[in-house]
């Protein structure tokens, strides 16, 4: 009986100990959450004191780059006239210098001898001066010498038949047969034929000419860049090859892009070369060639810079075997007292000099005009 008794207490102890366990769980599941202010995650929390706020990083605006503007050379009508004074050094010597001579009361040996002097150290050439004095010489035994005007206009008078004024000097740029016409520009290191060809193309568009230019100047790095800068600065599109290719093969291409888009004038800048290496000038001879497969050259121009007096006259001649040259274009003559050179020229070699370089502006290269070119050399003083 106190078996039974032990036994029923005991089981009903297990049985409150385990509906104690049980109900506080229960109880714990199905309370709601405290209530009470909201966490806030670490992305919301505000910065601390004295910490400073991110940067806000913009994109940076790439801009287009800026198209160069396109410049309006000047017209070429009358550009001599206007550039004269830069003849100031030849002007002393074939202007004032023989103007002083020949006005004086006598004129005896040695005074003629003085004027021979004086056109030899300009560059007009030993024959040329001969003729030049003794045609002087017979305009002063039947007209004597009288005033200074008077003297002046003789002089002029010889002067510019020595330049032979009936020579044709228009360049060849009017498109023809349905292509454009083909100038190629030519001369020997360091005439500065890369920059007179940019300022020929100038003058060309300054006389209402549409131009292409070719860079087969492939040997020299940056003749192709500089000479692309000068047709952007007048709107001329520029074919070039790559550094060190074929010449020719860019001589070509440039004609047949100026056939394509219909331009006026193709201008060709070549490689300067030295007159006495033959391979240089028989690489010259293949440029033309290659080009005449398009049709011919209509302008062969010889860049010659007047500094180097009658050296000048070897090189023209030796062009001249090679390529045919059909004008001169003579640089650098407002830093040199040697203007006779362009009769020396004319008359040893029976080319037309067309263009006359009088100084480093963009526009200060002019077309050649005899009488104008006298005037000039002969200065205001009368």
């Amino acid at each position: 009986m106190e078996y039974v008794v032990a036994s029923l207490i005991l089981l009903a102890v297990l049985v409150v100990g385990a509906i104690g366990l049980v109900v506080p769980r229960r109880r714990r599941r199905e309370l709601p959450p405290p209530a009470g202010p909201s966490v806030p995650s670490v992305d919301e929390l505000p910065p601390l004191i004295g910490e400073p706020e991110a940067p806000v990083v913009e994109e940076p605006v790439v801009e287009a780059p800026a198209r160069p503007t396109i410049e309006t050379p000047e017209p070429t009508a009358g550009r001599l006239v206007r550039l004269r004074a830069r003849l100031s050094r030849s002007q002393s010597v074939l202007g004032r210098g023989l103007l002083s001579v020949l006005s004086r009361d006598h004129l005896d040996d040695d005074a003629w001898e003085e004027i021979e002097d004086s056109l030899i150290s300009a560059d007009v050439g030993v024959e040329a001066t001969q003729a030049l004095v003794e045609r002087l010489k017979e305009r002063v035994r039947v007209l004597g010498t009288r005033t200074v005007s008077e003297v002046r206009a003789q002089l002029a008078e010889e002067l510019t038949a020595a330049l032979d004024p009936g020579m044709d000097r228009s360049l060849r740029t009017t498109p023809h047969d349905g292509r454009p016409a083909v100038v190629l520009v030519v001369g020997v290191n360091g005439a500065g034929k890369t920059t007179t060809c940019g300022k020929v193309a100038r003058v060309l568009i300054a006389d209402g000419r549409t131009v292409l230019l070719g860079a087969a100047d492939t040997f020299r790095a940056a003749a192709a860049e500089q000479l692309s800068t000068w047709g952007e600065r007048v709107g001329a599109e520029t074919v070039r090859g790559p550094e060190g290719g074929d010449p020719a093969s860019v001589a070509f291409d440039a004609v047949k892009r100026g056939i394509e888009i219909g331009v006026d004038t193709v201008l060709i800048d070549t490689a300067g070369r030295l007159q006495n290496k033959v391979g240089l000038m028989d690489e010259l001879g293949k440029v033309k060639r290659v080009v005449e497969k398009h049709g011919p050259v209509d302008e062969t121009l010889l860049i010659l810079d007047a500094t180097t007096g009658q050296n000048g006259l070897e090189q023209a001649r030796v062009f001249t075997d090679v390529v045919d040259v059909t004008g001169v274009v003579l640089t650098k003559l407002d830093g040199t007292a040697k203007g006779g050179i362009v009769i020396a020229v004319q008359n040893k070699l029976g080319i037309p000099v067309k263009l006359v370089g009088l100084g480093e502006g963009p526009d200060d290269l002019a077309p050649f005009e005899p009488a104008a070119f006298v005037e000039a050399l002969l200065g205001t003083d009368a």
